[in-house]
């Protein structure tokens, strides 16, 4: 952690990993050093109950008797596909995404991070949509939890709706605010 005028400066970095179920995850600050902790409940605290693994993160950092810790989370940025840069491998045949439409709020019914998906049900909307963790790795989380609120972007398809985005609560209404 550096400190100029007494004042925290932010520390990026990338999530090493982030396990819902323990309550803890790492960091890796592009800078160099030890890992960073981050705890469950400093991610709560920016709205999210998880984190995707290589996902870029921005946090204030504090350095404890264990190490260092982060104190708060400033920024989080989906993780860069190394894989396939330029292609989408969700991308669902005949059906388009309009990124831009507005983020509808949602409440995750369950979600399985083994079996690879869950549901939400949008408020206002009798049927279930269909979440998939590629979707989710996509928007930058790496679970849901059971009740969580959510705001979702979702399309229309065969089998009924489908998520093709998905965001933490807080960004959702940050998202509502700037439009």
């Amino acid at each position: 952690m550096t400190e100029q005028n007494n004042e925290k400066e932010p520390v990026q970095g990338c999530v090493k990993w982030f396990d819902p179920a323990k309550g803890f995850g790492f960091i890796i600050s592009d800078e160099g050093g030890p890992d960073i902790l981050l705890h469950a409940n400093v991610l709560r605290n920016f709205g999210q109950s998880s984190v995707a693994d290589r996902a870029r993160i921005t946090v204030y950092v504090q350095e404890t008797e264990r190490g260092l810790q982060a104190t708060e989370v400033l920024k989080i940025e989906p993780p860069a596909d190394d894989e396939h840069p330029q292609e989408d491998d969700f991308i669902i045949p005949g059906v388009e995404v309009d990124m831009s439409a507005p983020l509808e709020p949602a409440r995750v019914k369950w979600f399985d991070k083994a079996k690879g998906f869950g549901f939400a049900n949008v408020f206002g909307r009798p049927e279930d949509v269909f979440l998939h963790i590629k979707v989710l790795r996509r928007s930058g989380l790496a679970d849901l939890q059971p009740g969580e609120a959510v705001g979702l972007r979702s399309v229309e398809v065969e089998r009924g709706r489908m998520a093709c985005y998905v965001a933490a609560w807080d960004a959702a209404i940050e998202e509502k605010k700037q439009q």
